[in-house]
């Protein structure tokens, strides 16, 4: 039997991670909280409604989505400064990822309401885990821009920094994506994964090169998520350990007496990338910190 103080508080904002695909996913704690609020808060109330069908929840449902979110966060703020418990969910995975909800988080923290996370399952991080990729350092970047000239100034924008890339892309878009990605990102190690913890659930590997070819000719179904692996750098120190691109310039220069623009050269083609997206790169890691992580 539960303790009275493990029931959800009146007067509280709680964030719920609901599946992204297998139901068997939800928590016992999200299961408990969806119960005991007055309200939950959701993108599409059909949608959470097969949810807490499934686990005989009848809690009340409101919608929240892009579309009222301005004035459905100053009611649900409003119902909470009056006493209620109100839980924020969206149709899958963790809400504000990419999601509806940073509204209604920021006016309640500014009125001083408290704001409960209920943590859960995550495409994200469910796609890095397994990737097969690096994941110690991760930057999320969410949905890559739809028009191409935005989503190229946007992966130039990530192409300097020191770790993994985490992003989700449409199925329509995936094979542009892919072809942008590996033009500005070079000879990475990538992969794909595509319906997570559902039926059909499938991960792609290869370099971004190798998945462009292979969902060029592959129409793409399916919720997908990309992943894209830290730069690759082939050149090396005497004592053998990688090199970012300008440490590699600095080194060319001091031990071969290079000017900058041969060493840059030279450098680039080590690193199998275009002297002009090695020169864009250099640009971004000299404004770029040398460390730090950036987490979902």
């Amino acid at each position: 039997m539960e303790s009275k103080s493990a029931k959800a508080a009146k007067g509280s904002l709680y964030l719920v991670a609901t599946p992204i695909g297998n139901l068997e996913d939800i928590t016992l704690r999200a299961i408990r909280i969806l119960r005991e609020v007055d309200w939950i808060a959701c993108e599409d109330t059909r949608q959470t409604q097969k949810l807490l069908n499934h686990f005989g929840i009848h809690t009340r449902l409101v919608s929240y989505h892009e579309h009222n979110e301005k004035a459905r966060a100053e009611e649900i703020a409003a119902e909470i400064q009056k006493g209620a418990s109100v839980a924020l969910v969206t149709d899958a995975g963790t809400p504000l990822l990419s999601d509806p909800g940073a509204r209604a988080v920021g006016l309640c923290i500014e009125r001083g309401i408290p704001v409960v996370p209920i943590p859960g399952a995550n495409s994200a991080i469910a796609a890095l885990s397994a990737s097969g990729i690096p994941c110690d350092r991760f930057f999320f970047a969410g949905f890559l821009p739809a028009r191409q000239g935005e989503r190229r100034r946007a992966l130039q924008s990530l192409s300097a920094l020191p770790g993994t890339l985490v992003c989700f892309e449409a199925p329509h878009r995936i094979s542009a994506a892919l072809r942008d990605a590996a033009e500005i990102l070079g000879p990475r190690k990538a992969a794909i994964a595509r319906e997570l913890t559902k039926m059909h659930e499938e991960f792609i590997r290869g370099t971004l090169s190798e998945l462009a070819g292979r969902f060029a000719s592959h129409p793409a179904k399916g919720e997908m998520t990309l992943v894209v692996g830290p730069v690759v750098e082939n050149s090396s120190s005497p004592d053998g350990r990688n090199l970012p691109l300008r440490d590699r310039v600095h080194e060319l220069m001091k031990t071969e007496g290079l000017d900058r623009k041969a060493a840059l050269k030279q450098a680039a083609r080590e690193a199998g990338l275009p002297r002009r997206e090695a020169y864009k790169r250099l640009l971004l890691e000299d404004q770029s910190p040398r460390s730090g992580k950036s987490r979902v």
